[in-house]
């Protein structure tokens, strides 16, 4: 394969991964670190495996502080990992169930009931749900940040290849 060739799609697998992350129906930020990956290799040389070495630390970093960021805050608002993992199964059944949407409304939904059912109040059901949606934004922000400059990393190794 040529080099430009193998820019072309590894540039591709970070576009891909890094829709994976918004879209979250592929691993988004280990495709994202494959790619750069698949370039180093491709590449060949101390400078590609060095750059690649520095985005796989980023990712270590990213993957730790999207868990840990978000999973404080839900702990602290008193959303507790069972909720978390009941609502994680109910978005993977909503996916197939409704699609396109499925994912979102079972993920909600099953946050809710929940809370709902722990609580017996509607308002702090709806305030708690409201919490954890907000987590998981900021955990995919952490990953979207991660992703880039993962993406940045790999734009400097190919310039300076």
């Amino acid at each position: 394969m040529s080099e430009g060739a193998l820019i072309a799609l590894c540039a591709i697998l970070l576009v891909v991964g890094t829709i994976g992350i918004v879209v979250p129906v592929l691993p988004g930020l280990l495709i994202v670190l494959g790619a750069v990956l698949l370039w180093a290799i491709g590449t060949g040389g101390t400078t590609a495996w060095i750059i690649f070495g520095i985005a796989a630390v980023v990712w270590v970093v990213g993957v730790v502080a999207q868990f840990l960021i978000p999973g404080r805050k839900l702990k602290t608002q008193g959303i507790g990992l069972g909720t978390l993992t009941l609502a994680v199964i109910a978005a993977i059944i909503g996916f197939f169930v409704i699609p396109v949407v499925g994912a979102f409304v079972g993920f909600v939904l099953a946050i809710y009931l929940v809370e709902m059912t722990r609580s017996r109040d509607s308002s702090a059901a709806w305030t708690r749900t409201k919490q954890a949606l907000r987590a998981i934004l900021h955990s995919m922000g952490i990953e979207l940040i991660t992703a880039f400059a993962i993406a940045v990393l790999f734009v400097v190794g190919v310039l300076i290849t």
